[in-house]
């Protein structure tokens, strides 16, 4: 198996522009305006002052876009597919995410590494990196979010095998709770040939941590 693909470049990496092009979700600003304000009241805090006035609609605008992935099928950019000889592996790494910790709603931020091997198919690079916007883009755990991205293209373009590497830094764990500021997450999902072949797994994972 070949491993000299020109997709697997440095240069292959797509830029925020291209990937970050959801609309906001359509929610119910005045019920989460509401909701905040109570949340200010709670800590303390005085939401009828000057600096706060606003913080109620700034947030709910900011979940709008947080969100835009709860009302977005990621699937749907895997749709539209070449036929292509191609049986070398396609690799786009280091695809910038912003993502919400379910379990506390704070952010956690990182990159994806995507790689498939074709099977008669292959789909436009920024399509893998809006495929990992729409899953990214809504609550979620780095764990399922790797299984959903490698899932869906394993299911939508059939390749002989995929893999999906995230590195993440999550702020619930830097900013509160344990507060160890610099940790890094790292999860995996291997399908296919890639699971199968020791030596293909190994190549592959080489490749997507390769300087």
């Amino acid at each position: 198996m070949a491993y000299n693909s020109p997709c697997m470049s440095d240069n292959s990496q797509i830029p925020n522009s291209q990937a970050s092009d959801l609309p906001p979700a359509k929610i119910d600003i005045p019920r989460i305006e509401k909701a905040v304000r109570e949340i200010l009241i709670a800590v303390g805090e005085d939401p009828d002052r000057e600096g706060l006035l606003k913080t109620p609609n700034r947030v709910a605008r900011a979940y709008g876009e947080l969100m835009a992935g709860l009302q977005d099928d990621p699937r749907r950019h895997l749709k539209t597919v070449f036929t292509e000889e191609y049986d070398e592996v396609v690799l786009l790494r280091d695809i910038e995410f912003h993502s919400l910790c379910e379990h506390h709603l704070l952010p956690f931020t990182g990159r994806a590494h995507v790689a498939y091997l074709p099977k008669g198919k292959v789909v436009g690079l920024s399509k893998l990196a809006r495929l990992v916007e729409g899953f990214a883009r809504r609550p979620q755990v780095q764990e399922r979010l790797t299984t959903q991205i490698a899932d869906a293209i394993m299911e939508e373009l059939q390749p002989l095998g995929c893999a999906c590497v995230i590195q993440a830094t999550h702020t619930c764990m830097t900013i509160r709770g344990a507060k160890k500021t610099g940790s890094t997450m790292v999860t995996s999902a291997i399908r296919g040939s890639f699971r199968t072949d020791a030596r293909s797994r190994s190549e592959i994972l080489a490749l997507m941590h390769a300087k």
